[in-house]
């Protein structure tokens, strides 16, 4: 069974007007910056807390930022918030000042019908540049909104490079046309034709502070099959929420259990401990989650597909502020995909 996840990456680049302060890892301020202007954007009501409002079921803050379960839904009832269909990545350097004139690059990634509201994103930075970010709340233009780079295959099996293109700019204000990317999962994974290679080894490096619950705790000590029951987890609820993607035949358990055969070779992964402060809650959060690389000796084979999707939706708690980002390191495992 192939199921087609829609997704959209785009590099937003803002030119400072004012000096800039801003923290090391800029996920928390880009994030929290979005999240307060953007509600200043849409709210029709200024309601405090989004599921008290009459209209949160229809509301662009509401689906985007809050992202409430429908009333009919047959998954996640217990929970208050499904995924959100975006992922804001800060810029990887760590400088903290910038002066007037300085560029600043992140990417927005956006899943399943969240593309649709391209538009407001853009609106919504380009008010937070007036509004301001960062200590002292320096002032920025939005000045460009790029198409990701991406890999194709093409025919002769090699990944090529599709062209960025320019979507968006603050001289001419109009939004040009693109399409969509999209993830293709492949969950006869525990079916593979046996013609194919089947990579045996598999090294990731998480790149962003990364937080996984397992046994209700954060853990340090990764072990494959507590990843791939991360990423099914988050995987099948965008699909299910955000791409309107039907979930009920998903092997969870069979998936599982073969993940539990995958071992660890070798684990260099260190914690880095972050924190951010939430002007909603008026207190500061720890946020803190591995960092560093480890790799998997087993058959791989199996789930690549779901592997491949975790690289760009990335895996554990906060991935809306960049974290549980990773890169995949093995060639064998690319050149079987």
């Amino acid at each position: 069974m192939n199921i087609q996840i829609l997704y959209h990456t785009f590099q937003f680049e803002i030119i400072a007007q004012e000096p800039l302060i801003l923290p090391s890892y800029k996920g928390s301020t880009l994030r929290g910056g979005f999240g307060n202007a953007f509600k200043k954007v849409v709210c029709a009501v200024r309601q405090n807390e989004c599921r008290n409002c009459l209209l949160s079921q229809k509301c662009i803050y509401s689906y985007v930022f809050e992202t409430p379960p429908p009333s009919d839904t047959t998954i996640m009832r217990k929970y208050t918030a499904a995924p959100h269909p975006f992922i804001i990545e800060p810029p990887e350097e760590k400088k903290n000042g910038y002066k007037p004139g300085d560029k600043i690059t992140f990417s927005l990634t956006l899943i399943g019908r969240a593309i649709d509201y391209l538009p407001y994103f853009i609106y919504t930075f380009d008010e937070l540049g007036k509004m301001g970010i960062g200590k002292g709340r320096g002032k920025y233009e939005l000045k460009t909104v790029r198409t990701n780079p991406t890999l194709e295959k093409g025919g002769s099996g090699d990944f090529q490079t599709r062209i960025d293109e320019i979507i968006y700019s603050a001289d001419s204000k109009t939004l040009k046309p693109f399409g969509p990317s999209v993830l293709i999962l492949n969950f006869g994974i525990l079916n593979h034709g046996e013609a194919a290679p089947r990579p045996s080894s598999l090294s990731l490096n998480f790149l962003t502070p990364t937080r996984i619950v397992y046994d209700s705790h954060l853990t340090l000590d990764l072990e494959f099959h507590m990843l791939i029951r991360q990423l099914l987890r988050r995987i099948s609820l965008l699909a299910y929420f955000h791409c309107g993607l039907d979930t009920s035949e998903w092997d969870f358990k069979g998936i599982i259990e073969k993940a539990k055969e995958v071992k660890v070779s070798k684990r260099t992964l260190k914690w880095y401990d972050w924190e951010r402060y939430s002007s909603r809650q008026d207190t500061r959060i720890k946020m803190g989650g591995f960092l560093g690389e480890i790799t998997f000796e087993g058959d791989i084979g199996p789930f690549t597909s779901l592997i491949k999707a975790g690289e760009v939706l990335h895996v554990g708690k906060g991935t809306g502020f960049g974290l549980g980002k990773y890169k995949i390191n093995s060639s064998l495992f690319f050149n079987s995909v």
